[in-house]
């Protein structure tokens, strides 16, 4: 199992967005999109600002790889989903401290889409 190393994480974690292309059916990869990323101990996750109805997020779900890009990281990556209780809340927590300074409005729609949190998995 591939993991992250300690300096891809922290290059990650400390940039703001993250640009993810999940890969449709056929293989090609989707246009990337920028979206908010946080981590929790050696992993990281990501969630839909549209919840369910996130384009991106259906086709991640779909095709379970993908490729993404954050402070001069490139990866090809795995997204697993997350339905541990337990990790959501501190994924909500790292939403709040990571991106609380934009405001309820913008956080509050990632803390609630708890359902489509998936971890960043290199491969």
């Amino acid at each position: 199992m591939t993991t992250w190393t300690s300096e891809e994480l922290n290059l990650i974690a400390k940039a703001d967005e993250l640009e993810i292309a999940p890969l449709r059916r056929n293989g090609t990869p989707r246009r990337p999109v920028p979206i908010w990323v946080v981590r929790d101990g050696d992993d990281l996750y990501v969630r839909s600002f549209r919840g369910t109805d996130g384009g991106w997020w259906r086709t991640a779900r779909a095709s379970r790889e993908g490729h993404i890009r954050s402070g001069g990281v490139a990866k090809n990556v795995t997204f697993v989903e997350v339905t541990d209780s337990e990790i959501n809340d501190r994924i909500d927590t790292a939403y709040r401290t990571k991106y609380g300074r934009f405001g309820d409005a913008y956080v509050n729609p990632l803390v609630t889409a708890r359902s489509t949190t998936l971890r960043l998995t290199p491969r």
